[in-house]
């Protein structure tokens, strides 16, 4: 947890952008009956009844700092190792190519580590994309941790709150959100810090 606050305070640099990492998932649901739209005087009505269509997954990318977000959905909406190694590769080398070193908060799961990369990649392309990073794991536990959560929450609330029926659907919805909230640079001003952790969370150290 320290080792995490102590990224998150350090000076903005250009070339060291800080960028927070984490999964999400969507239940994809279709209407069993068709949906009434609305009409003057008259609300729109949507059977209770569903069909389950699967799920989708994607990637949240977070720039804090710079207060912008992007989305990567993998080719067959999922998140396996393979889909984990593209998205490193998409932040890398479309997000950020002329960044140093690119400073990554993410959790550990367990294809959240640089062996994805090579059973994804040739080993060359593998080892040069591990030397753009400087990884950071959120603790067991502490997913909270990762500033991604924020933006996975208001994408949840603000677009994904609703049945969303196929990947195609669910890739140009939150393509769209994520056009719309980019529009407007609002960067994230994270104030929790250690010392306020070890007030907050003092039950967790050990005595001393």
């Amino acid at each position: 947890m320290e080792d995490v606050l102590e990224v998150y305070i350090r000076p903005p640099r250009q070339e060291r952008p800080l960028v927070c990492l984490d999964e999400f998932a969507k239940q994809l649901l279709s209407d069993s009956r068709q949906s009434i739209p609305a009409r003057p005087g008259h609300a729109a009505k949507q059977d209770y009844e569903y069909v389950r269509e699967g799920s989708a997954s994607g990637f949240m990318i977070a720039l804090p700092h710079l207060g912008k977000r992007d989305v990567f959905v993998g080719a067959d909406a999922r998140r396996t190792a393979v889909d984990f190694a593209a998205c490193m590769d998409h932040i890398a080398n479309v997000m950020l190519p002329d960044a140093e070193k690119i400073v990554l908060v993410m959790d550990n799961l367990n294809t959240h580590n640089t062996a994805s990369l090579y059973e994804t990649f040739s080993p060359e392309k593998a080892r040069e994309l591990c030397e753009r990073f400087e990884i950071h794991y959120t603790p067991k536990h502490g997913s909270w941790l990762n500033m991604a959560e924020i933006e996975i929450g208001m994408l949840g609330t603000s677009c994904l709150d609703r049945r969303i029926s196929s990947p195609e659907e669910f890739r140009k919805e939150v393509k769209a959100y994520i056009k719309s909230k980019n529009a407007i640079s609002k960067p994230i001003n994270w104030q929790f810090t250690n010392e306020k952790a070890r007030i907050k969370l003092k039950t967790l150290y050990p005595a001393i």
